[in-house]
């Protein structure tokens, strides 16, 4: 039982970046991505192509999301003798990534609540600089734990662990965007870039896994508290999945032409 919930709250996590590392992506790379738009010739102006990168991503965010609540929650019951001593070792990681989340999420609510100009800029301005602070953050997080929750977190070693973690994100976003935004025709080869570019997002926290594998398995919580958890988690697994397939469906490239630049309704 406690190497079936460890490998469930591997694959929460790794999904998770999987999944949620192009929404980051996406909103790291903006400008970057708004203007390979305005190069390729597509017509409007240049908030129009913001619109256009931030409307290819914006319905799957709340969807990947989902993934770390569950990654979190399922941390919290099954490692309950790990959860106090990683939050208060990460404490300040943990505010960073938290305040990152918000701003990231704030600035895709907000950006279009007004037809101004000033306010759509600075909210994409808060949109990419939350966007790289969730990226290095997280690596920094990764590279803590792994050296055992070091006094300093935001140290060279924590730095560059998120830089490898950024430029991951950045590839998965821009093969989304691609993939994305693509012609039916383009569809294929996008996808599989974008498989790649899944994994490439994957790998920062697939690694460290496999290193913590034997200390997360010594603080795994009694076997019945495990049969517990199985009972209230069975019901919801199916529902996560479903979610995800309807969205994966709905949302794909084929429906995505002509119609990404309009913003859908809940940003």
């Amino acid at each position: 039982m406690e190497i079936i919930w460890l490998a469930v709250f591997a694959v929460l996590l790794i999904g998770y970046f999987a999944l949620e590392g192009f929404d980051i992506g996406v909103g790291m790379m903006l400008p970057l991505l708004s203007r390979a738009s305005e190069r390729a010739g597509e017509p409007g102006t240049r908030q129009r192509h913001r619109d256009r990168v931030v409307a290819a991503m914006a319905p799957f965010v709340l969807a990947n999301e989902v993934w770390l609540v569950a990654a979190a929650g399922t941390f919290f019951g099954v490692f309950p003798s790990l959860d106090g001593t990683v939050l208060s070792g990460l404490y300040p990681l943990v505010v960073t990534l938290l305040v990152s989340w918000i701003l990231r999420d704030a600035g895709l609510w907000f950006r279009r609540r007004l037809d101004d100009r000033g306010w759509q800029a600075f909210w994409d301005v808060v949109l990419c600089a939350a966007s790289w602070g969730i990226a290095l953050t997280w690596g920094a997080v990764l590279a803590s734990i792994v050296r055992g929750l070091p006094a300093q977190p935001f140290d060279v070693l924590g730095l560059l662990y998120g830089a490898v973690v950024a430029a991951a994100f950045a590839f998965h976003g821009h093969a989304f965007v691609a993939w994305r935004l693509s012609a039916q025709s383009e569809a294929g080869s996008n996808r599989r870039r974008l498989l790649l570019s899944a994994v490439v997002a994957a790998l920062p926290v697939a690694v460290p896994l496999v290193a913590l594998v034997p200390s997360l398995l010594d603080h795994t919580a009694p076997s019945a508290t495990l049969g517990v958890i199985s009972l209230i988690a069975l019901p919801v697994a199916p529902i996560l999945v479903g979610a995800q397939v309807w969205v994966w469906r709905t949302f794909g490239p084929s429906r995505s032409t002509g119609a990404a630049a309009r913003t859908p309704s809940f940003f």
